[in-house]
């Protein structure tokens, strides 16, 4: 026996020990990627010497001799810290990520071959202007200066996630950074989702129920602040499976949003003009934005940029401050193709039949067998498949569906417009810079410490009046007036400067009231932020950096204000006394609670919960049984909806009544009924104590590691979860799951915030939601997460003294001899 025993502690004994060895070795090879921030390195592709200086933040301040040294600089420092992310970017956009991925992502690469995303991006190359086109390719000179240092110094292959997949790295071209924007595009580009799910609801309800899940936003444009087509299509088609890995576009309600709030001197304490942006996207790890300064011939500019594109997307300069919110312009149309029976190699059109454009695209799979595609294209666009964006629920037999979509431009000239405005010295030159951007349609936020604007940029469809369903859902590609005529002039992007009032704002809310077709969109990004932003930016006189901060970091629903006591104005202190632990007096406590709170949607409180989930299981039990399995389309609640139904707005009540049911049920009855669905799962999750439950534990934050966050154990390193505020209406936005296990988790948020004040531009304040380095081994991975969840920022200076002194890392790259 004790023989046994001591051959049975010297195996497990080594075996700890052999493991211990592997990690060790995992963890050295891991940390060869790790960038030398204080090194020197030559490098073939400079004029003269470049330095790149890091503060404790690990945010870069680029300094050359010229423009073209300071974007190769960039290029470099966005592949010390991003290599692995720009990769997975470039991959994404031209159909390839199958090569690292196999199978999984099969769906993915066929979506952007079909798209032809990146050949639009290549085409797109000849149509720079000579300045963007030098700094399009330093940039790229500096990505691969990065890639050869690498190479040539063995440096963990560039990132750790290279052990594990293909290490070979292309170089970096041009066409590269053009086609992320593009991607970027496509990621913030909702139009297509949601004209797939109204006319899938069509399918089911009446034109005044319609009306109810899909409302026009109410009232005018806010800025300045003082049909059934094809009766073939059977409504029981369900929908296809869920998006396969690392697909591009985001469901309905997850595209993109952002605030931009701009105040003029004379509503300013200091005297100078304030600008507020905090754009929104879907949280990842790490984050889609880097901070960085550029040092450049017309002054330094700083701010956010995104890896693979070389300028800054959001920030400001000396002389001037932007920023960006999605427009919701109305810029993707469905086109319905009819296949000629005869010959389903042609399609109607106006003029008879006519072929379509085919080409064969060979997708590589890692592990499996080529697949070979035929693409197709018509004169409305590239012809896509029916199981994406869930076409074929809404395409009849023996048709297809193609997408005009102003994203892909083989003139796509929106990268100068990112390199004119850094170079802006006055408003109007910012606002001019505007005209060169294609897509994604953006509200472009400006100050230039005196004035302030905001303009709408990117291309608008040029739509026929008598378009037949004005763009809200799929219509007939062969009727003339449906296909688009080309796009309008940028004359006709609404403009908004130097406004009596001294404030502008958008939180992706309607901004104007114009009909259609100069109506911009039928589907905006918000209607309740909106209300909030309003009322804390008219409510002062006088604004400052921290009234600003404020406004960025609110959390109060008001939608969570309009809804409660509308939907539980028969259930307020109404009831028998019922003991303690019963589903009687559990609904009790918690609308008591709920009646004492102010629609603060505090981390710290069990309330926000209590009404996420009450309105959640309200608007299922609302929808479920008139639309069946379309109801999980809306897993989110829609604000504007819910208040039809209680208001009764043109009948809306109806939607209470169970229709598969005996009884008539009231508005009350279901509001009664959801809240008890609600509180008994949040007790079968958080326990019985109502007021032991806490909204950051079921809003907690999901900034995953794209593809290693699923692999066990690799997870608990690499994705950054936190508690935090805020909600799906709030100015501070968390945007929720809707669905899954866990329904309330914030997948969606202001990524980036910046604020700007002329009247000390020192001051100026910037925040990421993780971190610079996108190594899950360096401090800098999430050391910026935590400050962005207390609602705290950094300071970013312009003063090339201040960041040498500073500085804690100075990268020097020398010029190579010719």
């Amino acid at each position: 026996m004790e023989r046994l025993f001591r051959w049975t502690f010297r195996i497990v004994a080594g075996a700890l020990i052999l493991a211990g060895l592997a990690l060790a070795m995992v963890y050295w090879l891991a940390g060869r990627s790790l960038p030398d921030y204080d090194a020197a390195e030559t490098v073939a592709g400079l004029s003269a010497p470049v330095e790149i200086v890091r503060n404790t933040h690990d945010v870069p301040h680029i300094f050359g001799q010229t423009d073209a040294d300071v974007f190769f600089g960039l290029g470099y420092a966005h592949a010390q810290d991003r290599l692995w992310q720009m990769t997975l970017l470039r991959r994404t956009a031209q159909g390839k990520l199958s090569e690292l991925f196999g199978r999984r992502t099969l769906r993915t690469d066929e979506l952007m071959r079909r798209l032809g995303l990146y050949r639009a991006a290549t085409a797109s190359v000849t149509a720079q202007d000579a300045e963007t086109m030098e700094m399009l390719t330093a940039y790229a000179a500096g990505v691969n200066a990065r890639i050869d240092v690498i190479n040539r110094e063995a440096s963990g292959r560039g990132a750790p996630e290279f052990f594990l997949f293909e290490p070979e790295i292309a170089p970096w071209q041009p066409a590269d950074s053009i086609a992320v924007v593009k991607l970027m595009a496509l990621q913030l580009s909702g139009h297509v989702t949601e004209e797939v799910r109204r006319a899938r609801a069509s399918l089911i309800l009446p034109d005044e129920r319609l009306r109810d899940l899909h409302p026009d936003i109410p009232g005018d444009g806010t800025v300045v602040l003082a049909g059934d087509l094809f009766p073939t299509l059977s409504p029981t088609r369900h929908a296809s499976a869920a998006p396969p890995a690392l697909w591009p576009t985001a469901p309905s309600g997850l595209s993109g949003a952002s605030n931009a709030f701009a105040v003029a001197p004379d509503r300013a304490a200091a005297g100078g003009a304030l600008l507020a942006n905090d754009p929104h996207l879907g949280l990842q790890a790490p984050t889609l934005w880097y901070l960085a300064r550029l040092d450049l011939a017309t002054g330094g500019a700083i701010g956010a940029t995104i890896p693979g594109i070389p300028f800054i997307l959001a920030g400001r300069t000396e002389r001037l401050a932007w920023g960006l919110t999605s427009s919701y312009l109305d810029d993707q149309d469905v086109l319905i193709e009819e296949l000629n029976p005869d010959d389903p190699t042609q399609y109607r059109t106006p003029d008879g039949w006519a072929a379509f454009k085919t080409e064969r695209s060979i997708l590589r799979i890692k592990d499996a067998p080529p697949v070979t595609l035929t693409l197709r294209r018509s004169v409305n666009g590239p012809v896509l498949t029916g199981s994406m964006f869930d076409l074929g629920t809404v395409t009849p037999p023996g048709h297809v569906a193609a997408l005009s979509w102003t994203g892909l431009s083989t003139e796509d000239t929106s990268m100068r417009t990112g390199l004119e405005l850094m170079r802006a010295a006055t408003l109007d030159e910012g606002l001019a810079a505007a005209q060169h951007f294609i897509a994604p349609s953006q509200n472009l936020m400006l100050t230039d410490g005196d004035r302030i604007a905001m303009q709408i940029m990117g291309r608008q469809p040029d739509r026929d009046p008598q378009h037949q369903s004005e763009g809200r859902i799929p219509t007939p590609g062969w009727i003339p007036a449906n296909r688009w005529k080309g796009t309008k002039p940028f004359a006709d992007n609404p403009v908004w400067a130097d406004p009596e009032g001294g404030l502008l704002g958008n939180t992706n809310n309607k901004t104007t009231d114009a009909p259609f077709p100069d109506h911009i969109s039928h589907y905006w990004g918000d209607s309740q932020r909106v209300q909030r932003m309003q009322r804390l930016l008219q409510a002062r006189d006088v604004h400052t950096r921290e009234s600003m901060i404020d406004a960025q970091l609110d959390t109060v629903s008001t939608a969570a204000r309009a809804l409660l006591p509308l939907v539980g104005r028969d259930l307020w202190f109404t009831g028998e006394a019922a003991p303690a632990g019963t589903p009687e007096r559990r609904r009790q406590i918690a609308l008591e609670m709920l009646a004492a709170w102010n629609g603060e949607m505090s981390e710290h409180l069990p309330e926000p919960l209590i009404y996420a989930a009450w309105m959640r299981a309200l608007q299922q039990r609302l929808i479920r049984d008139d639309l069946g399995p379309l109801a999980d389309d809306y897993p989110r609640t829609e604000p504007l909806f819910i208040e039809r139904v209680f208001r009764d707005t043109g009948g809306a009540a109806a939607w209470c009544d169970v229709i598969q049911s005996t009884p008539v049920e009231t508005c009350t009855d279901v509001a009664r009924q959801s809240l008890d669905d609600a509180l008994q799962d949040l007790e079968e999750r958080y326990g019985p104590r109502v007021e032991a439950w806490r909204w950051g534990d079921a809003h907690e934050t999901r900034s995953d590691h794209p593809v290693l966050g699923d692999i066990p154990g690799l997870g608990l390193v690499v994705n950054i979860r936190q508690s935090t505020s805020g909600g799906d209406d709030t100015l501070q936005r968390g945007r929720t799951a809707g669905d899954g296990p866990d329904p309330f988790a914030n997948v969606h948020a202001a990524t980036y915030r910046g604020v700007y004040d002329f009247a000390d531009p020192e001051s100026s304040v910037f925040i990421t939601s993780t971190g610079q380095s996108g190594h899950p081994l360096s401090r800098h991975y999430d050391d910026l997460g935590e400050l962005w969840r207390r609602g705290e920022y950094i300071p970013m200076t312009l003063d090339p003294a201040l960041a040498r002194a500073g500085a804690v890392g100075i990268t020097t790259l020398l010029p190579a001899a010719d």
